[in-house]
């Protein structure tokens, strides 16, 4: 069937109308909050000139254009989606900027791309997996990066549904998907130091409920 998704109960598969307007349908579902707290987010990832940078689930490149800022005219971004029309909007961002490439690619599979990356980012992507496909999205992010490299994660922080705001629960409700509410309950540090991961640091926002995780190789 055509657009049949990978994974029926994932939130992170977009419909076509989602993933053609993505950017403007998250600036207004956010009341214009996602775009500043991306970039907060982008600002304290603490990117490098000159790094290499591989993003997992890039989409239309919204945080691919925040992270080349940092990284100067000898810094480079490989994007991997599989969206046609996240791939579109990509190119369209970037048609100028030879530092950023897309690539079609699956993160869910083991993949190799032949190269050693920097810092790998990954935002608001993993939490929409089954918990035994994330962990293969681990795997790629480990072998994807050089000795030293950082494994950057933003998505929701560790907490207990349970005792959220009811207007704040019924947000959460409504808008993610059945993964999304067994992910906020595991002890992702422990699981990425069982991957090879050490040296933890994070910052939270929108009430601790977000969380940019940073781990080094």
């Amino acid at each position: 069937m055509k657009n049949e998704k990978i994974y029926p109960d994932s939130g992170v598969e977009l419909k076509p109308f989602m993933s053609r307007y993505y950017d403007s349908v998250m600036n207004i579902a956010s009341f214009g909050f996602y775009k500043s707290f991306i970039r907060k987010a982008i600002k304290n990832s603490e990117i490098q000139e000159n790094d290499s940078i591989l993003d997992l689930g890039c989409g239309t490149g919204r945080n691919a254009s925040l992270m080349l800022k940092y990284v100067g005219s000898n810094g480079s971004l490989k994007g991997l989606d599989i969206s046609k029309n996240m791939e579109k909007q990509f190119h369209s961002k970037f048609k100028n900027d030879k530092r950023a490439e897309f690539i079609n690619q699956r993160i869910d599979i083991q993949f190799d791309l032949g190269q050693k990356f920097d810092l790998v980012f990954i935002s608001f992507v993993i939490h929409g997996f089954p918990h035994e496909i994330r962990k293969i999205v681990i795997e790629n992010a480990y072998r994807h990066l050089k000795p030293n490299g950082r494994f950057i994660i933003l998505d929701f922080a560790e907490f207990n549904m349970k005792k959220m705001p009811l207007l704040h629960k019924w947000i959460f409700k409504a808008i993610e998907c059945k993964y999304a509410f067994e992910y906020i309950t595991h002890d992702w540090k422990s699981i990425l130091s069982e991957k090879g991961f050490q040296k933890f640091s994070e910052s939270f926002y929108m009430k601790k409920y977000v969380r940019l995780l940073v781990a080094t190789k």
